[in-house]
């Protein structure tokens, strides 16, 4: 796998992701019961910033400037309140001076409550090693009170929607966020999506996609139309609409909790003009 997460973090896909799951998980736990949250492709968990400047050889442009970045900087009525200002906090806490980036996994493990379970996925050895050093311990913040440690396994995220579905718990969150290298990721990505409803059908899944050429990203949101899939809501922002490369990104969610529509669409309206691009978002699947 050549794609590295530590070139990227922080940029505005990261933003646009990691706010809506924040928002996500609040909303899926205003019911008491506990809640399986699993991420199929966890990465490292922690990142620094200032490694995001130094490529293989040559150095790069970092992208977390105008990722978050640009929302730190926004105007406190657009990011200051809301599950914006959720986000914002929360990254604050991982590092004040926004020295270092959270991955997925630390928002999962800093918002389990103590009867969540945090499941984390990572088939590369040298970031799942990563990932137990930096996601492995207990929470930075005892607020929520004490919380079991996040399981982690090496495996393949695909393989662990099989082995790991359904769950004990009857509610959850599945955030797969693959690398999208494989010229076949969508497909892998359709039938294993498939596979996580038929045998879970009552969780809540997290799709990000890239909006490139490569990925077929202008095709994804109709063969999601065509499949047989619960409510279904979808959201994007496009960056760069010229770029030969990422354009901009998206977060699908199937089954997503109710209530969740309007301050997701409400986020991207701020998102939009914060980031500097424009957004899209739409019910895929009819509202229950």
């Amino acid at each position: 796998m050549n794609y590295r997460h530590h070139f990227h973090a922080g940029n505005f896909a990261d933003v646009l992701k990691h706010a809506l799951l924040v928002r996500l998980i609040r909303d899926l736990q205003r019911k008491p019961k506990g809640l399986l949250l699993l991420d199929t492709h966890a990465g490292r968990g922690a990142y620094d910033l200032a490694s995001g400047a130094k490529g293989d050889s040559l150095p790069r442009q970092p992208e977390h400037p105008n990722g978050i970045g640009r929302v730190a900087a926004g105007p406190a009525e657009a990011t200051g309140s809301g599950f914006l200002g959720d986000y914002l906090q929360l990254v604050r806490s991982f590092s004040p001076d926004l020295a270092r980036y959270p991955g997925s996994p630390w928002f999962l493990r800093e918002l389990a409550r103590p009867d969540d379970r945090v499941l984390l996925c990572e088939l590369q050895p040298e970031e799942c090693e990563e990932l137990r050093i930096n996601v492995g311990g207990p929470r930075s913040s005892g607020a929520l009170g004490p919380v079991k440690r996040p399981i982690i396994q090496e495996i393949d995220g695909y393989q662990a929607l099989k082995a790991l579905l359904p769950p004990p718990e009857r509610r959850g969150l599945i955030l797969i966020d693959p690398p999208f290298e494989a010229a076949d990721e969508w497909d892998r990505l359709m039938a294993a999506l498939a596979e996580a409803i038929r045998r879970f059908p009552s969780g809540t899944y997290a799709l990000w996609h890239p909006v490139t050429e490569r990925s077929r990203s202008a095709s994804f949101w109709a063969d999601l139309a065509s499949t047989a899939l619960p409510p279904t809501w979808a959201g994007r922002i496009v960056i760069a609409p010229d770029s030969a490369g990422l354009k901009g990104c998206g977060l699908v969610v199937v089954n997503p909790p109710w209530g969740f529509e309007a301050p997701a669409n409400e986020l991207l309206a701020v998102l939009g003009p914060t980031l500097g691009g424009s957004v899209e978002t739409r019910w895929i699947k009819p509202e229950r």
